[in-house]
């Protein structure tokens, strides 16, 4: 017996929600391509109503809110990213002393040609130099990029 009556509840709410689901569907319904003065929902604008202005302080909190979530959440997580950040230092930092390594090699390479043909050390200096500076670049490259990787 109850479970009839308990039947009979929930057909009895279902076809109540079904006709007001249809009855909401035919007053909402507004023809597409015609002018009209249909009464339009919160949400949906016309293409000829101006853009709502945002207030800046809005905007302000939802960036904020953003970027507040995160991938993780955990103090674990956070040491382990400042880790890494520390390991690409170090790298950068052997990075940087193959960089003397090889201003040490020009230099040498000059000091060797020169002793071999002094006739040409003026065109040899030059060449130290202009190796000098590519090396130099290399080297502060290296920095600039652990830089970034550590503190953006």
């Amino acid at each position: 017996m109850a479970s009839k009556m308990f039947a009979n509840r929930m057909a009895t709410m279902a076809s109540q929600s079904v006709a007001r689901s249809t009855v909401r569907s035919q007053f909402a319904a507004v023809p597409k391509r015609t002018f009209t003065n249909a009464v339009r929902p919160m949400g949906q604008r016309s293409a000829f109503q101006a853009p709502k202005r945002t207030i800046p302080a809005t905007v302000a909190r939802q960036a904020f809110q953003a970027q507040a979530r995160r991938g993780y959440s955990s103090e674990i997580a956070n040491a382990l990213v400042e880790v890494s950040q520390n390991i690409g230092m170090g790298s950068a930092a052997i990075g940087l002393a193959g960089a003397g390594t090889g201003i040490g090699l020009v230099f040498a390479a000059l000091l060797h040609s020169v002793a071999r043909n002094p006739s040409l050390r003026g065109q040899l200096f030059a060449y130290a130099i202009l190796g000098f500076a590519f090396v130099e670049a290399i080297g502060l490259f290296d920095l600039m990029i652990a830089m970034m990787a550590k503190f953006l």
